[in-house]
This record gives C-alpha cells, sequence and structure tokens, in this order.
C-alpha cells in the first residue's frame, strides 16, 4: 500500500474526530449534516436566542468552519481579501491574514468559499484562485498556490468558489484546463503531486467530496458537462458520465449508497447514477424536479430537500428520482439538516424557517427574521452563506455581518 493510500484511509478514519465540529464546507463527509442532538423543537416568534454578532468578516459570500472552538472564514477588507479566525464563543477576533487580491464582481465583491480545517492548518481559496495554507492558530501563512498562474486554470465569470478538499496528506482542488481539471497539493508543501490529466475541463463553482465505494476511496467532482470521479492516489479517472449544465454548475455532489446525484439551476435539473463495483455506470434517471440553483440539497432517509427553481422547496426520492412534495411559501434559499430538522434561510427577505424533515410535506415548527442585514451588500446579491448548525449554536452571514444564535434545547 503506498503513502498516498496510508493517508487516504487515516483521513477516512478521523471523520468521526471532526464530527463535533465542522471543520469544511457541508460538514463531515461534505453531507451538510449537523452532529447536533437535543436541539430546540421549536424556536421563539422573535428567533432563537443571540449569542454574539460579529460585524467585522468583511465583504463578500464566503462561508465558514468550525473547528476547535475557533470559527474560519473569508472576507474583503480594504481592498484586499483575507482569511479570518474568530472565537466560536465569544464573537472576538483572534488573527487575520492576507489571501489573496480583491475579487471583483457586479453580484458582490469578495470570496466566496469555505475555508478547510484540518489539524493545525487551514486551507482556503480566494476569488481569484490563491489557495493558502495557514497554521491555524496564529494565521501564519505556510505556503500558496495560485491556481490561475500556477496550475494553469481559467478563472470564471464569478470567481472561484470551491472549497478545498484534504485527503490524507494531500489537498485537491479544481483548477481546471489543460493541465487536468483536478489537482492534488502536498498538504505540508504545496508541491504538485498529481493531475487529471484525461479530464481537462475548466473549472466551475463545485466543490468536490471523498466518497467509499466499495471498499476504495474516490474523489468525485461536477463541472459544466460532465460529472466524474478520480483516485485520490493519482487522479486517474475512474468513472465519468455527461451531464447538459449551462451558464453555471454549482451544487456539490451527492453520494449515498452507491448513488450518486447531482443537479444545477438554469433549467438544467437533476441526474442520479448508480456505480458498480468495477465503477461501471448504470443511468437512474435524469430529470427537472429539481432544478437546485447554489442553495444546496440534502439527503436524508434516502430523500432529498432544497430548492427548486420555478418549483419552490422540493422532497425528491433519491432511486427513482419522483417527486414527493412542493411547497412555494418560503423563498428561494440554502439549507442544511439538524436533529430531525431542515434549517432554510431565504436569500432575499434573511426569512429563516425550522421544518421538519418529512416525506409528508412541508412542516414548518418556527420562523424569523435575520436582522441587522447589511447595508454594503449589491442589490444583484443575496444573502447566499449557508447556515450552519454545530455544538448548539446556529450561525448565519450576510456580508461583513456573521450571526451566532443559540439553538440547543435547555429540557
Amino acid at each position: 500500500m503506498n503513502n498516498g493510500m496510508i493517508g487516504v484511509l487515516a483521513f477516512l478514519a478521523q471523520i468521526s474526530v471532526f464530527g463535533a465540529d465542522w471543520n469544511q464546507w457541508r460538514g463531515a463527509g461534505r453531507k451538510d449534516h449537523s452532529p447536533d442532538k437535543g436541539l430546540l423543537s421549536a424556536w421563539p416568534q422573535e428567533g432563537p436566542k443571540q449569542v454574539w454578532l460579529f460585524q467585522n468578516a468583511g465583504l463578500g459570500y464566503a462561508g465558514y468552519s468550525i473547528a476547535k472552538g475557533t470559527l474560519f472564514t473569508m472576507g474583503l477588507r480594504d481592498g484586499q481579501e483575507f482569511l479570518i479566525a474568530v472565537d466560536a464563543s465569544k464573537g472576538k477576533e483572534l488573527w487575520s491574514t492576507p489571501a489573496g487580491p480583491k475579487y471583483p464582481n457586479n453580484w458582490g465583491d469578495g470570496p466566496r468559499m469555505t475555508p478547510t480545517v484540518d489539524g493545525d492548518h487551514v486551507y482556503a481559496i480566494g476569488g481569484q484562485g490563491l489557495l493558502v495554507c495557514a497554521r491555524a492558530n496564529d494565521g501564519q501563512l505556510v505556503w500558496s498556490k495560485n491556481l490561475v498562474g500556477d496550475l494553469g486554470g481559467k478563472l470564471q465569470d464569478w470567481g472561484y468558489t470551491e472549497s478545498p478538499l484534504v485527503v490524507g496528506d494531500l489537498v485537491v482542488c479544481t483548477p481546471g484546463g489543460p493541465q487536468g481539471t483536478l489537482a492534488a497539493l502536498d498538504k505540508k508543501t504545496g508541491t504538485v503531486r498529481w493531475r487529471s490529466k484525461d479530464i481537462t475541463d475548466n473549472a466551475q463553482y463545485s466543490s468536490p467530496i471523498l466518497i467509499q465505494h466499495s471498499g476504495k476511496p474516490q474523489v468525485v467532482q461536477l463541472v459544466m458537462n460532465r460529472f466524474f470521479g478520480v483516485s485520490p492516489s493519482d487522479g486517474s479517472v475512474l468513472w465519468k458520465k455527461d451531464f447538459p449544465g449551462r451558464v453555471a454548475v454549482i451544487p456539490t455532489p451527492i453520494y449515498e449508497d452507491g448513488i450518486v446525484y447531482v443537479t444545477a439551476g438554469y433549467g438544467v435539473g437533476c441526474e442520479a447514477i448508480r456505480l458498480g463495483a468495477d465503477n461501471s455506470v448504470e443511468p437512474l434517471y435524469s430529470n427537472k424536479v429539481m432544478k437546485n440553483h447554489h442553495g444546496g440539497v440534502v439527503c436524508v432517509d434516502g430523500h432529498l430537500y432544497g430548492h427548486s427553481d420555478g418549483a419552490g422547496w422540493i422532497c425528491q426520492e433519491l432511486t427513482t428520482g419522483k417527486e414527493v412534495w412542493s411547497h412555494k411559501g418560503f423563498g428561494k434559499g440554502s439549507v442544511t439538516y439538524a436533529d430531525g430538522k431542515l434549517i432554510c434561510l431565504d436569500e432575499r427577505s434573511g426569512e429563516v424557517a425550522l421544518v421538519e424533515a418529512s416525506t409528508q410535506g412541508w412542516k414548518e415548527l418556527s420562523r424569523f427574521k435575520l436582522a441587522p442585514l447589511s447595508t454594503q451588500r449589491s442589490s444583484q446579491g443575496g444573502i447566499w452563506p449557508h447556515p450552519v448548525v454545530v455544538n448548539g449554536r446556529l450561525y448565519l452571514r450576510d456580508q461583513e455581518l456573521l450571526h451566532c444564535f443559540d439553538v440547543k434545547s435547555r429540557q
């Protein structure tokens, strides 16, 4: 067994250790499932108690990870993008370190990804494609690589939005381009270890996931015209499937019981395939039940929940693709899953809904409006960072304003 494979297996063993935290985009396994239990079954009319409000997170749409009591995010301050660490219990800044030049955009300037925490280090990608590795305790820069200048990638219309994936002793990212869509770097030095040379599509806006299929790990990613799996040991392509993306392909793939599910907005819809033991691809369905733009989809007990453009909030059966129910009484936005409930965020109004994760329809339990909201957000932008629930706290962000609420039941 080579060193890369040993590192991959060690990483998989660590997932349960990080389960008490939220060390990366969509949490453990990138499934967007909170590890928390014993949360409030309903919120007060005015909303859950606010623990703190941090007002200097900077501009942009970056998400946040929480590990060992520290929250990590990114933000644009005075024309410079920063990686920022905040005390998760008090909402006080611990440190900030420069993490690339400003990414300008009519929908809102600044970074658009979620940092990944691995042990003593944190990894982040700025809007212009600068991948940085910093020390988690003090923010000191360890190394950096530019996905365009160093790795031959191409900056897309809305910048780099990918959250890097740590796999054993590697950091996997998606620069795109002729050298290979995916790149794996040594997480300690930034040295390139492999490129996915057999797939050279440009990057889109999705983040890769690490799965275990037939007892072996693989990295799965979605780009404009295909989704695919590669070996984390050398980047060789294990399987691929065409996908009819258009304009922008954003949501993270989902893997469950041998099924890979992907979706995109702009009228594209969703697809699911079943992987064989030999990585053969069996198409299951392709339809427009779920047309998720960028708010994400969660899979709970064989059912998918998320917002579908034009249809509203959807429950969809994973194995068949059939619609179970739809609901238009809550605005388009993002979703996370915690303790049997969905927490849905309306990207325009800032309303937050607590909803049962049920196949029997939209069963709303509580709703409150996030306040204050940013006055600095672009008129074309929305409240796009996704909600996170961990350690009894609900985290929400609108540009420079980062909110923390207590959602732990005291009974």
